[in-house]
């Protein structure tokens, strides 16, 4: 089930890079996926599919503070890897390559697997460590839902091709 779940997230996170714009622009679609084509656009697309896949790890593994700590350590995992990825190959073609994004994607979604499977695997987690995930997995939630709509000023959230922020930074947003 392992690469069922690799593929299954890389699918629907794929498809997510289209559903607002097929949406007609819904708001409640903006929720789970690309808004735009800012980084952080690109992290909650790999974040939307690995909340969804969590359902069937919840009934595999059970929803208690070693699945919290392995989770939150798995979205973190997509937070950091797609910028670090995509800053690191944009440093040095000094552009966007389509392909190398999905493959960049594909690869995180990959390792954010694996980072999953090596916390859920662990035979004894400190209480402190799961309270880390717990205070880890809060705030990325809040993050999830959020930055869209409200995004920081910087560099992550700022759409390459309209130069504006979340939503505002839709190429048909006015």
């Amino acid at each position: 089930m392992f690469w069922i779940g690799i593929v299954l997230i890389c699918g629907i996170g794929t498809l997510l890079h289209f559903t607002y714009e097929l949406s007609e622009h819904n708001k409640m679609i903006a929720v789970f996926s690309a808004v735009n084509e800012s980084t952080w656009e690109h992290v909650k697309i790999g974040m939307t599919p690995t909340f969804l896949w969590s359902v069937y790890e919840i009934s595999k593994y059970g929803f208690n503070g070693q699945f919290i700590l392995a989770k939150s350590m798995c979205l973190l995992t997509i937070i950091l890897l797609i910028p670090l990825l995509f800053y690191s190959y944009t440093l040095f073609t000094k552009k966007a390559i389509l392909f190398i994004d999905v493959i960049c994607f594909y690869i995180t979604i990959i390792c954010s697997q694996f980072v999953f499977q090596y916390f859920i695997g662990l035979n004894s987690i400190p209480s402190s460590h799961v309270y880390l995930g717990v205070i880890l997995l809060i705030i990325e939630i809040i993050a999830y839902f959020s930055l869209s709509f409200h995004p920081f000023k910087n560099f992550l959230f700022k759409d390459p091709i309209t130069h504006k922020y979340g939503l505002d930074g839709h190429h048909y947003h006015h």
